[in-house]
């Protein structure tokens, strides 16, 4: 299995499944499916594939601009938000930084492709994998660091900053600051979201996608926002002629703004996110851990190991994230991302018949 979650047609193959027999936990991709809307739209505009898009995406711009409450010309677009990320690292080329340990594997690579130093935040199972921000603070500042980089929420604990927070992490040190947002649409954006913080300082960047709460990796549509003068030129200067393809363009001017859809999966997201923990805590071998992002982190205290459990419930055609290959994490832990009514209930069920006390 690669970082990014499981090949469910392996699975398929191997298991002698069929795909739409598989439930994929591991993925972290809202179950309700694409805005209606937007595929909608898509279909209207099927005519629209033979010519070429609008080279400057202009309302395309302006539809993620009032969606994410920033400047039209402080956006930048990119082939979903890795490719962001990969070129703000580079653009930066940051001698010192910082990640959190656990988190998202891309951040190391890319950071180790251009030689920078690496220090970890261990997020401690003691503290509930919540970030200390007086210890980050200083530890920013005595070690000197020029570039943070971390998930908000962060995957996989599931933990988060408020945006009073990064917003004191920005004031009270000198680095470059860069949230990955692709789940922040799961939680309170108003609280949680530093989208806004962009405009006041030109220290952040905000990236986010559109793979998981939009449930669309298939267009490929991130974007990034920032202030920061330099870092837009970077970007506009890279700019390849139609980097964004019509598909992505023309879900991305309706979903943005169809807020029925962005009502109903946050609702959908928010309540079986609570549900589940609140089964899984009464699950007397496992533990959970809150989570403001649609994926939760779980703790064996004692029975089979995640990688065995993750082959068990293959067989069921349910696929869990094993966590051994995050950093600070073992075999001890696994993840799963919410999904529709029968198959959270179907894992439920198999979690408390192997983890049952005894």
């Amino acid at each position: 299995m690669n970082s990014h979650g499981a090949n469910v047609f392996e699975i398929a193959k191997k298991e002698g499944i069929k795909i739409e027999d598989i439930r994929d936990f591991s993925s972290n991709i809202n179950p309700l499916g694409p805005s209606k809307k937007a595929l909608e739209s898509l279909k209207d505009n099927l005519n629209l594939l033979s010519t070429y898009p609008d080279v400057d995406y202009l309302d395309l711009r302006e539809a993620i601009s009032t969606y994410a409450s920033c400047k039209r010309e402080n956006i930048v677009l990119g082939l979903g938000s890795t490719e962001i990320l990969r070129d703000t690292i580079y653009y930066f080329a940051p001698k010192a930084a910082m990640i959190l340990s656990p988190c998202y594997s891309e951040y190391e690579r890319e950071l180790r492709k251009i030689s920078s130093h690496i220090f970890e935040y261990n997020l401690e199972e003691k503290n509930d994998f919540k970030i200390n921000l007086d210890q980050l603070i200083n530890t920013i500042n005595e070690k000197n660091i020029d570039f943070l980089i971390f998930a908000n929420p962060n995957n996989p604990t599931g933990t988060i900053l408020k945006k009073s927070e990064i917003e004191i992490v920005l004031r009270e040190t000198s680095a470059k600051v860069l949230v990955d947002e692709t789940y922040i649409e799961f939680t309170n954006m108003e609280t949680y979201s530093s989208s806004g913080l962009t405009k006041s300082y030109d220290n952040l960047v905000v990236v986010r996608g559109t793979s998981k709460f939009f449930a669309l990796p298939g267009i490929r549509l991130g974007y990034g926002l920032t202030s920061n003068e330099g870092l837009l030129k970077f970007f506009k200067d890279k700019e390849v002629l139609w980097q964004i393809n019509s598909v992505a363009e023309i879900c991305g001017k309706v979903m943005f703004s169809d807020e029925a859809y962005l009502e109903k999966v946050f609702d959908f997201i928010r309540s079986r996110r609570e549900n589940f923990y609140k089964e899984l805590s009464g699950i007397e071998n496992l533990r959970a851990y809150e989570s403001f992002g649609n994926f939760i982190l779980i703790k064996i205290l004692k029975g089979i190991n995640s990688t065995i459990l993750r082959e068990k419930l293959l067989t069921e055609g349910l696929v869990v994230r094993d966590c051994k290959s995050f950093k600070n994490l073992d075999k001890s832990y696994f993840r799963i991302c919410i999904l529709e009514d029968p198959a959270n209930e179907k894992l439920l069920k198999k979690l408390k018949e192997i983890y049952k006390g005894d």
